[in-house]
């Protein structure tokens, strides 16, 4: 397929005030067959990046992505969303912004309609801060959340998505994501889980695997051990499981958390299903967020992002390592195909 009629592969800068520029305009650089990446930004905070990075790349701004296949090569491609804050540049780097995270929110929903649109392929997002959204007036706590608002159907409905975090070593996804741990345990029920379990199994499927072997983690110590330390592996997790291998799916648990993750490394499953955010997000990390990638399952479009945050320590220093950022540019050709 030619350059001109390729659609491009978009990556968002996430917060101007973190690491999420610099290491757009990294991984874009360490990727060798870039002829249909774009970055979804501000100019001048792009620019900045390289700067910061000692790179002397040129950079040209498209007025529409259809230009992409006409640039000449070496050349940072920047498509720049309407309205984005005309002082971002004096937004201080490493500290929580509004403007930064109303920039990041112009950005990413951007690139959603543009995707719907037909216009672009997929999208990989750069970290953003959640407090930066909360002050700029966005009702998402993230990512998965906002992405999904902006799959909403014609009607509203909302799709069912889920998060996993995967490397070479490990899978997971979670049943709930950003909300107080109190909160998750309310809500916990046989649907919700069953319904993560459709959506993990469907998912390995698409990566070519056809027979996906789940393992579901139980929530309370040592997987309840048999009620004593609490009820939900009986009457929520062991019955979604049930149903799940009714419908075929090889799923089976509930395992205690502790140990089922090693399991997994070892080889003897495919895939983790984890109650909660840490529950599941530790393990993985723990194996390093070098190369580790977020992978939205179930939307309408493909979304990947590394496995890390925006860094505001680091933020500006030109030292931040964009490898997982490459990877999830890695895993989004992937699911593409």
């Amino acid at each position: 397929m030619s350059n001109e009629t390729k659609r491009p592969l978009l990556l968002t800068m996430g917060d101007a005030c973190g690491i999420g520029p610099e290491i757009a305009a990294a991984a874009w650089l360490g990727t060798a067959e870039r002829e249909d990446l774009c970055l979804v930004g501000d100019v001048g905070v792009l620019r900045r990046a390289l700067a910061q990075r000692g790179l002397s790349l040129p950079l040209a701004r498209l007025g529409d992505l259809a230009e992409l296949g006409r640039l000449p090569p070496n050349c940072l491609p920047v498509w720049q969303p309407d309205g984005l804050p005309a002082d971002l540049l004096d937004c201080p780097q490493g500290r929580i912004d509004a403007r930064a995270g109303r920039a990041a929110t112009l950005c990413i929903e951007a690139a959603v309609a543009a995707i719907r649109a037909g216009a672009a392929a997929g999208l990989v997002t750069a970290p953003l801060h959640k407090e930066a959204l909360h002050a700029a007036g966005v009702g998402y706590p993230g990512h998965t959340e906002m992405l999904q608002a902006l799959a909403a159907a014609a009607d509203g409905a909302l799709p069912p998505v889920r998060m996993m975090l995967a490397n070479e070593e490990l899978r997971v996804v979670l049943v709930t994501i950003h909300v107080a741990l109190r909160e998750a345990i309310e809500l916990l029920d046989i649907e919700r889980v069953l319904q993560t379990i459709r959506i993990s199994d469907a998912a390995l499927r698409r990566f070519g695997l056809a027979a996906p072997r789940l393992a579901v983690a139980g929530l309370n110590p040592h997987a309840g051990e048999g009620g004593l330390f609490g009820r939900e592996e009986i009457e929520i997790i062991a019955p979604a499981i049930e149903s799940a291998r009714a419908e075929g799916i090889e799923a089976s648990g509930p395992y205690a958390p502790d140990t089922i993750f090693m399991r997994a490394r070892k080889g003897e499953f495919d895939l983790v299903v984890a109650m909660t955010h840490d529950h599941g997000l530790i393990p993985v990390k723990y194996l390093g967020v070098e190369e580790g990638v977020n992978v939205t399952l179930g939307l309408p479009f493909v979304r990947t992002s590394p496995d890390h945050g925006t860094a505001f320590d680091i933020a500006g220093r030109g030292i931040a390592d964009p490898s997982s950022m490459r990877a999830a540019i890695r895993m989004a050709r992937r699911l593409l195909g």
